[in-house]
């Protein structure tokens, strides 16, 4: 792991990519170095070659000039110049042989005026003596002015002088030669110390060195490779200069030798001396680059370490090396303020996470957390407790009447007011959004709980009046209590809320959950998919309620009514999926699926020619969609039917719901042709002022009063003012709920203009309605 970390590490790839890049140079610079001292070394061997090859020029002319005085030795001695003067030849070969042997002449020869050789001593027997001498003599003529000569007389180089004798007159010639011996080669390396060797070529036996001052592998190297320039030895390298000097039969060459490596061996003390200064030099980088790596490293290591309690949440320890005054203390000083920021963030975001900015109370996560520690706590002792859910009535409304700035000052004030009701400091008061709220009562049992639910609405009876405008407050409440109706947190939470949910529709102060309205709920989970079924695979029926008029008036009507026909659990009322169709917006489906029904109903020529008049429900959904008219409106052309064949039943608290927007869909739908009436009519909460103004023609007493005339003059009156209302107003009346002939007696003697119930006739399939309306005429 470590190992992997300092591969990862920045610093460590610095250093390491600063040592490479310091190595890299240095070496360059030492290869530059090295090459510009062997390219110097070499220049200067050049330079002394050069030197070298004049001075061997120079021992070897200095040789001929020697050997030309020991030849004018012989030809001034008088003996000899009388012996040939006489043609003595016994004493001119004595003389040739002695002086030849005393100066060590290898060839000793006189020759006449014409160049012919008289006599000769030779110190070696050869019979290409007399050949080669043959050639030598002419270019050694007076003519050719040459008075020294190199000859290769069986591969050996021999240098030629020649002398003339005179008495006082020219004579003869003496003509010496002497081999290039050894001990030249040896004067010239003690001189210059350098190495010699001479080549001969062209006697066809290759090349013979028959002098060298090389060492013998040397020379057997040199044999191999012929005449080179440059030769590689176990001593080093040898630079050669080749010296031609003018032969007679074979070429004779001269090789000078000097050592590249002797010249170099003073740069060599330089060049390990560099060597050693650029090792210290690089060992210094990296102690110098690790001191500063740990200088670095360490406060980063720091600051890594500071991220990693970031990364955990952990806020209050503060960073180190903040105190520096360089890079790395501005960069801890600004991962300090980061760290200091982002404290006050976290905490500002768990703020808003776990408590509600507008009421100040704990929202809906945090109430959960506090349940669950409540319950864990509790584990062990069974002490029960219990979640009281709320939610307000018509605060809808509120917000759309008074504004919002007014809404969320009503939502602060129930907060103050429903904290003011909690007995112990444990418990909590929570907003779970919107215009819901939950208690959380520990070591409280079911008639704990409903004693603070009554507490809450004794409490909720006193308006509150801000700036002149009272507002009288009413809620649901339902409360669930563990661990009697849950077992867990999420649980206890859930069956409150439908507790809340339950007392909202029954009307109800508070109640406690049952398991029945779980129960339901869990039959509509897939209330909505069968619905859709329903719909696509004709399992709805029509049905109608007719209508009967109270004083002979022409025409019939009737009220439609939908059935669902289930494949499983067989004709479902309406009470089991209008509310709910209602609550989830299908019931825009259902209405147009009914307008449809209808429709074709009245263009079927079964009712053709008749004033049959069919009344359908319309929700609050379906007054607040702005495409309504443009629908119905399609559904009429399709099948060619009027408006004035449907009258449009609308309940009070559908208009007061959104009463602007209400006003402005009827006002289409009247100029459209569609009777409208407002149904259930005494049980919302409608004013006179707005009946006074929207377009309606039928008011639909509810069923309620007028099945309690019998039993209760209070519902009698109430019918009775109803009826006389709307007839000042030109209002139709329809009464349902006729449930007996006595009612309907009443109802005529009270003027009501139409009358719907049982006692008239029940809901009826569509032909069953037909057969009954036959019936009737």
């Amino acid at each position: 792991m470590r190992l992997r970390l300092a591969r990862r590490s920045l610093i460590l790839r610095l250093v390491g990519l600063s040592l490479l890049l310091l190595l890299i140079v240095q070496a360059a610079g030492f290869a530059v170095v090295r090459a510009s001292i062997d390219r110097n070394a070499r220049s200067q061997v050049a330079q002394d070659l050069d030197l070298d090859e004049n001075v061997w020029r120079q021992l070897v002319e200095q040789r001929s000039e020697r050997l030309q005085q020991s030849a004018s030795l012989l030809a001034a001695d008088f003996g000899f110049r009388s012996a040939v003067s006489s043609g003595d030849m016994e004493t001119i070969q004595s003389a040739l042989e002695n002086h030849g042997n005393r100066i060590g002449a290898t060839v000793t020869g006189l020759l006449n005026t014409n160049m012919h050789l008289v006599a000769i001593s030779l110190a070696l027997e050869s019979e290409s003596y007399g050949a080669v001498l043959t050639q030598v003599i002419p270019n050694m003529s007076p003519q050719q002015s040459k008075n020294s000569q190199i000859v290769v007389i069986e591969g050996t180089p021999y240098q030629f002088v020649m002398v003339p004798l005179r008495a006082p007159l020219l004579i003869g010639w003496v003509l010496m030669g002497f081999p290039l011996s050894q001990d030249l080669a040896n004067e010239m390396k003690q001189l210059l110390s350098v190495d010699v060797a001479v080549t001969v070529t062209g006697d066809g036996n290759g090349m013979a060195i028959p002098v060298s001052t090389l060492p013998t592998e040397t020379v057997a190297e040199l044999r191999k490779r012929g005449a080179v320039t440059e030769l590689q030895t176990s001593d080093g390298t040898l630079l050669t200069r080749p010296v031609s000097l003018p032969s007679v039969g074979g070429e004779v060459r001269v090789l000078i030798f000097r050592s590249v490596d002797r010249v170099l061996e003073p740069y060599r003390q330089l060049q390990v001396l560099l060597a050693i200064i650029t090792v210290a030099g690089v060992l210094l980088f990296v102690l110098g680059t690790g001191i500063v790596a740990q200088r670095l490293t360490t406060p980063l290591r720091s600051l890594l370490a500071a991220t990693q309690r970031l990364s955990r949440g952990e806020y209050d320890v503060p960073l180190e090396h903040t105190d520096r005054t360089d890079e790395i203390g501005n960069l801890a000083r600004s991962f300090d303020h980061m760290r200091v920021d982002i404290g006050a963030q976290q905490t500002e975001i768990r703020r808003l996470a776990y408590w509600d900015r507008l009421t100040g109370l704990p929202n809906r996560e945090r109430f959960r957390e506090a349940v669950v520690q409540a319950i864990a706590g509790s584990a062990s002792t069974m002490q029960p407790l219990a979640v009281l859910t709320l939610d307000l009535d018509r605060f809808k409304h509120v917000n759309d009447v008074l504004g919002y700035a007014f809404g969320d000052r009503l939502l602060q004030a129930v907060a103050e007011r429903l904290s003011l009701q909690v007995r112990s400091p444990d418990d909590m008061v929570a907003r779970l959004g919107g215009n819901e709220f939950a208690i959380l009562l520990q070591h409280a049992d079911a008639a704990d709980a409903h004693y603070i639910a009554q507490r809450i609405n004794q409490s909720f009876e006193e308006p509150l009046a801000f700036e002149d405008q009272t507002v009288d407050l009413s809620a649901g409440i339902g409360f669930a209590c563990w661990p009697g109706d849950a077992g867990d947190a999420d649980t206890l939470l859930s069956r409150s809320e439908i507790a809340m949910y339950a007392a909202k529709r029954k009307l109800s102060g508070a109640l406690q959950y049952d398991a029945a309205f779980d129960s339901s709920s869990a039959q509509t989970l897939s209330l909505l998919t069968e619905l859709r079924h329903a719909v696509e695979h004709h399992e709805l029926r029509l049905y109608l309620q007719p209508k009967v008029p109270l004083h002979g008036q022409t025409g019939q009507a009737a009220e439609a009514l939908v059935r669902w026909q289930h494949p499983q659990r067989g004709l479902v009322p309406p009470m089991q999926f209008i509310p709910f169709a209602e609550q989830t917006g299908f019931v825009r489906h259902l209405t147009l699926w009914m307008f449809e029904e209808v429709a074709r109903l009245l263009a079927d020529p079964r009712t053709q020619g008749t004033t049959l008049r069919v009344s359908v429900n319309l929700s609050t959904r379906d007054l607040l969609d702005p495409e309504l008219s443009h629908r119905l409106a399609d559904i009429l052309v399709r099948h060619g039917v009027p408006a004035s064949a449907f009258c449009l039943e609308i309940t009070e608290s559908a208009i007061m719901d959104d009463p602007q927007r209400a006003e402005a869909m009827l006002n289409r739908l009247s100029e459209q042709g569609f009777k409208l009436s407002i149904d259930d009519f005494g049980t919302g909460y409608s004013s006179l002022a707005y009946l006074k103004r929207l377009p309606v023609d039928e008011l639909k007493i509810d069923k309620s009063f007028v099945m309690g005339m019998e039993t209760g003059e209070d519902d009698a009156m109430i019918v009775r003012s109803t009826i006389d209302l709307a007839h000042n107003l030109g209002l139709t009346v329809v009464a349902e709920g006729v449930e007996t002939a006595a009612i309907q007696d009443r109802l005529r003697a009270l003027h009501c203009d139409e009358a719907q119930g049982y006692h008239i006739a029940r809901p009826l399939p569509v032909d069953d309605f037909l057969a009954w309306q036959a019936r009737q005429e």
